[in-house]
Formats: structure tokens, sequence, C-alpha cells
């Protein structure tokens, strides 16, 4: 290939869980030769809400550099990888008013044919993992794009459990993210660059 797959990873995160699996990411992506873009979605919550949670408000200090994800870093990106903590079984509001703001491009055919994938973490062991994925990839199929969900392709994927996308359960903010979790979300970065990579030559072809 002559030029990178363009990757763009963008999270919501409220305590700093998803943030640390979308930075795994990201440098596991750039690791396997893709231009990577890290960006979150912006912040509906008050500040109020925010200030009233410690490990809230330290998660929102510490990830204030991180630029907030526009409609123009999707038309960019050849590949796209989402991440969310769940809400009642479902993406957070945030990163669904992101998705929400790509009407224009959808109408204009602009999200079609990228890769897409998905992360999430959860709250308890079933607390939504695999409904919330299931439920962001109801928008990839409106945008016509590709899925590139890890599966079982990997042992690693054998030892997290999760076919649909990297996850982790935070325990009420207790359970640090470890080893297996990192694992995948390394191999999910690398088969994302990997397939967005043999579709761009084949596209380019």
């Amino acid at each position: 290939m002559s030029t990178p797959v363009k990757l763009a990873v963008i999270y919501y995160s409220s305590t700093g869980f998803s943030g640390e699996i979308a930075k795994e990411i990201s440098e596991a992506a750039e690791k396997s030769g893709a231009e990577v873009r890290l960006l979150k979605a912006a912040e509906l919550a008050p500040e109020a809400a925010i200030a009233s949670n410690e490990a809230w408000a330290a998660h929102a200090a510490a990830s204030a550099g991180i630029p907030e994800a526009t409609p123009d870093d999707v038309e960019w990106a050849d590949a796209v990888i989402f991440g969310t903590p769940t809400r009642f079984g479902n993406i957070s509001s945030q990163l669904k008013q992101f998705i929400d703001t790509l009407g224009g491009l959808w109408a204009t055919g602009k999200l079609a044919n990228k890769v897409y994938s998905g992360f999430v973490t959860t709250a308890t062991q079933h607390g939504g993992q695999e409904s919330t994925l299931l439920a962001l990839y109801n928008s990839i199929h409106h945008f016509g794009g590709l899925i590139a969900s890890p599966g079982y392709t990997d042992p690693v994927k054998f030892a997290d459990g999760n076919p649909y996308g990297t996850s982790h359960v935070d325990a009420q903010g207790s359970n640090a993210i470890g080893d297996q979790t990192r694992n995948a979300a390394r191999h999910q970065a690398e088969r994302v660059v990997q397939i967005a990579s043999a579709l761009k030559s084949g596209l380019a072809a």
C-alpha cells in the first residue's frame, strides 16, 4: 500500500475505563502502520454532575487535551472504532449524539464502504456488553459500513469471550483494566487495520 490506513478512534468515557481502552487501541493501530486520530465525544452532562463524582471529575481533567470528534474526522477516516460505556444496555447519549451529527455524511454516501468496529465497558458482568455493541452496529448497517468484529480470530478472544468487540467489566470502578482486556483491544485494532488495508487496496485497484 502506498498510503497508510486512516483510523479514527472515537469514544466516550466518564470515569476513564473506555478512555484507557481507546488509548490501547490507538497505540496498537499505530504500531500496525495506521495513521490514528484519538478523539472523544463531547460531554453532555452538566458540570455539577461531573463535579459530584470524584472519578468523573478526575477523568474530565485528565482527558481535557483530547480533541472532540467532528464529522470531518469520520469523513477523513478509512476505518472508525467507536467506544462507549453501556447505558441501560445501549450506547451512551454522548456517543449517540455524535453519531446523530453524521446525517449529512450519510445523505451523501460518505459513511459507506468504511470499516467500523466497537468496544464497550460495563459496571457489572452481564450489564449489557453484547446488547450495547449490537445496538451500535445497527447504525453501521444504516451507514453501509463494513463491520470488522474480532470474532474468535485469535486465542485472546477465548479469554475475553466477546466476539462482538473488546469489553471490560469495571465493577463500579474497582476492577482495573488488565492484560485480558488489553490483549483483546490490541487484537481488535490490528484486525481493523488489516481489513481496512485490504479494502483500501482493493478499492484502489
